[in-house]
């Protein structure tokens, strides 16, 4: 196969993987400006090795080829390695500690830090585990759950108030989880620790689901005097890690 076949192979399978709903060869060759008669070699060479598949319709589809494929990649895909020069790069640019988190259960576990030099910082380490519904990572992953696994979630939840700000009641925490998805990023003001204020978003994976996010968190004060331009470098980072985790 030349160079050319494979770039065209390669435009074939980015085409039909945005077409879910598939696309005859017409179709194919139309949308890549591809003679119908190599247009037509190329899918049945990759469907006879079943890199595409054909319905009644006369369109095509992804393979299951693929789908293994893919599956091989997301298994020895470290996204930690993938994202940690991001959380250290955010915590040289604001000198305030940075985390990568995830949800088990009804609470969230943090699995990685960039620990800032500044004498005063969260006490959240590595491997522990917080109620999700008072950090920011914890609330970031819940604002982007579906509606059903979300209540089961949140049915589970024994509401503790460790802070004065510390929500408790299940509808304004509802409430704020949607503000937090339409916004982009979540919050936790001062809401597991006094003084602590914290901002979250959401890292896409590429199936679309937000399993993990990452924070940055210090002292009040501190992180309101630059929330504006933290808001900015957060929203930027969350699209950016997610287009490498492979979210489209």
């Amino acid at each position: 196969m030349s160079v050319k076949s494979a770039e065209r192979v390669l435009e074939i399978f980015n085409l039909l993987a945005e077409n879910p709903m598939g696309l005859t060869c017409k179709e194919i060759s139309k949308k890549l400006g591809y003679a119908v008669s190599s247009t037509f070699e190329l899918l049945k060479t990759l469907e006879e090795n079943k890199y595409l598949l054909i319905k009644e319709n006369k369109k095509y589809f992804l393979g299951t080829i693929l789908i293994r494929l893919g599956n091989v990649v997301s298994e020895n895909l470290d996204f930690k390695k993938i994202i940690k020069p991001h959380l250290l790069e955010i915590m040289d640019t604001f000198l305030e500690t940075t985390f990568l988190g995830m949800l088990t259960e009804n609470n969230i576990i943090y699995i990685d830090k960039a620990q800032s030099s500044q004498t005063v910082s969260t006490n959240a380490n590595v491997g522990s585990i917080k109620p999700a519904y008072c950090t920011g990572l914890g609330k970031i992953i819940l604002a982007y759950m579906e509606e059903n696994e979300l209540n089961q979630v949140l049915s589970t939840i024994k509401f503790e108030k460790y802070t004065k700000n510390t929500i408790i009641n299940k509808e304004k925490l509802r409430k704020e989880l949607k503000k937090y998805k339409k916004e982009g990023y979540a919050i936790d003001n001062e809401e597991i620790e006094e003084g602590l204020w914290c901002l979250a978003v959401p890292i896409y994976d590429s199936s679309s689901k937000v399993k993990v996010a990452i924070s940055i968190s210090g002292p009040k004060e501190r992180m309101l005097s630059k929330k504006e331009k933290i808001k900015e470098v957060m929203l930027k980072k969350s699209k950016e890690i997610s287009k490498l985790l492979g979210y489209l």
